[in-house]
């Protein structure tokens, strides 16, 4: 092969590019809708932002009735829009979260164009669109990639600061990442600043680095970032004194320093999150961070900050006593931008992969070959009413796994001939293995979010009667329904809320047993087993719909419900 046509084999075809960008995107944002929302974060944050535009209060975040001041309200607001424009349903409820790991990806793209050169950046981008955890993340209604997006486009406005050729360009993108920096802490907390700041004082004294301090624009982007910030905070805490005690000391300082979250682990309990959300990349990542910390030194090392920013993090909620798996979401757009640059300095002039690169295809080949000998493992632990489910998911676990073994295969074949587009075969091998992988859960997570029920009763229920919630705080049934519960007894997570307006909800049991004697027209939510006590205690009630985690129920009293 000439030289020239080499170096032809190695650019970027934009036409392709654009193609498999559309391509992406229709499966990034088309498979939204498919699954319906599944608890925790799902149910919680949709029906938070559901009772915003509702009620029309922008300032107070309320989940099912009571105040809920655990985090700042930039995704409710955006969902509770969303909701305003498209109609209140799952993939709205999405939306935000689908958008913001898009467009970061199309960031870390862009930056690292910018940073190292072209196709780095598209290795960059095609690294993080292809790792598991940011797939799957990407399609799960939780406040940790709209953090995470915001987090990533403040570590990038930085990079693209600090490597800006004049001195305006340098304040546009410092002015941008201390925005980036504000709509994070909007986002979930003092978390938003917190990182960046912990990861560049790192950063500074490991490349013993101390002229980036004048290149911040501390003053001007501090007032940007008060701007921004100020205005929500000042407001809820004027309408709620108890606001800012609950949310500085409870939910930031205890979360970090205490076990009262009951979201404990081992110290090295991100470890094998990191090796599975990074999967295909993981033999890359060594030589990656190896390299960065060669090209370490007194100038502006990108490849070192990207490395600071992951081990920050990375140390900084090991040791922290809350811990939860999105938290380490922020470190894969790092990592995939420095894999980016690791892989094009491996592709070279040539395009081509060595004997490495040949293995870890033919490796994940193999593997996913492997996984069809274990199929029948799947739905062994599944409660009884689940078999039939499991069986089902089955199906797409089949086609996750042909999708991986085909396009590693394609990519072991094309390595040789064209390293680029080898490269993005693996990366849309794994890609499309996660997002079927993920989109298939509904065969799963259907029961488990309510729908089936809800679908069922809904249309009987009249508007304007109490319902209650009895020991229970359901996550998903409340948006289905499209309406509140007043807690009984279990105030769950909610345990704030009913203190602050304790008027709202019944403390005891016995309360509202007395309670529902008297509401002739009230319903109630509740799990089977608690249904049966309840009868035996001869409680007037009659079932309206269950399925196999819950019971609704009104009194015999109330209008007749059409879907008994």
């Amino acid at each position: 092969m000439q030289f020239g046509q080499i170096r032809q084999s190695s650019a970027l075809n934009p036409v392709s590019i654009l193609i498999l960008v559309l391509i992406y995107a229709l499966f990034w944002f088309g498979t939204l809708d498919y699954r319906h929302l599944i608890p925790s974060d799902e149910g919680r944050y949709a029906e938070i932002a559901r009772e915003m535009l509702v009620t029309g209060d922008w300032v107070t975040p309320r989940y099912n009735g009571y105040k809920y001041f655990e985090k700042p309200p930039l995704q409710i607001w955006a969902t509770a829009t969303a909701f305003n424009f498209f109609g209140i349903g799952d993939w709205q409820a999405r939306l935000w979260t689908a958008l913001t790991g898009f467009l970061t990806i199309a960031f870390i793209g862009f930056t690292g164009a910018r940073v190292y050169s072209a196709r780095a950046g598209w290795l960059a981008a095609i690294a993080l669109a292809s790792s598991p955890m940011w797939v799957i993340g990407g399609h799960i209604n939780s406040l940790d990639m709209g953090l995470s997006a915001f987090l990533v486009a403040a570590l990038c406005s930085l990079l693209l600061a600090q490597t800006a050729h004049n001195s305006s360009e340098t304040r546009k993108w410092m002015w941008a990442c201390w925005t980036f920096m504000a709509l994070a802490t909007l986002s979930k907390g003092v978390i938003g600043v917190a990182i960046p700041g912990m990861v560049f004082i790192v950063y500074s004294i490991t490349a013993w680095d101390w002229k980036i301090w004048k290149r911040l624009h501390i003053i001007s982007g501090t007032i940007l970032f008060l701007a921004i910030t100020a205005p929500w905070f000042v407001l809820v805490a004027q309408r709620n004194p108890e606001f800012l005690e609950f949310f500085f000391i409870h939910e930031h300082l205890q979360r970090f320093t205490q076990t009262a979250h009951s979201r404990t682990g081992p110290i090295y309990y991100f470890i094998p999150l990191l090796l599975l959300g990074f999967l295909p990349w993981i033999a890359q990542t060594p030589g990656a961070l190896t390299q960065a910390w060669r090209e370490r030194n007194r100038q502006f090392s990108s490849g070192w900050l990207l490395t600071c920013w992951f081990a920050v993090i990375m140390g900084f909620f090991s040791v922290s006593q809350s811990k939860l798996p999105g938290y380490i979401i922020p470190v894969f757009p790092a990592l995939a931008m420095i894999v980016g640059h690791r892989l094009d300095r491996n592709l070279g002039f040539s395009n081509s992969l060595g004997v490495p690169w040949k293995l870890q295809a033919l490796f994940f080949a193999i593997l996913g070959g492997v996984g069809f000998f274990f199929l029948g493992e799947v739905g062994k632990q599944a409660r009884p009413d689940e078999i039939e489910s499991y069986a089902q998911y089955t199906y797409w676990i089949v086609a996750a796994l042909i999708a991986l073994i085909s396009f590693s295969l394609l990519a072991f074949m094309q390595s040789k001939r064209n390293g680029l587009s080898s490269i993005t075969s693996f990366a849309s091998g794994f890609f499309l293995c996660a997002i079927i992988a993920g989109t298939g859960h509904e065969t799963l997570g259907r029961a488990v979010s309510g729908i089936d029920l809800v679908e069922k009763v809904k249309a009987g229920i009249p508007e304007k009667v109490n319902f209650y919630s009895v020991r229970i705080l359901d996550h998903t049934v409340p948006f289905y329904l499209g309406r509140t519960m007043i807690m009984v007894e279990s105030p769950d997570e909610l345990e704030f809320g009913v203190k602050q307006e304790p008027q709202l909800w019944l403390p005891t049991f016995e309360a509202f047993i007395e309670r529902w004697k008297e509401d002739h027209t009230a319903y109630a939510l509740m799990v089977p087993e608690q249904f049966i006590e309840l009868q035996k205690l001869n409680v007037p009630m009659e079932e309206v719909g269950r399925d196999s985690r819950r019971v609704i129920v009104k009194h015999p009293e109330s209008p007749s419900s059409s879907a008994q």
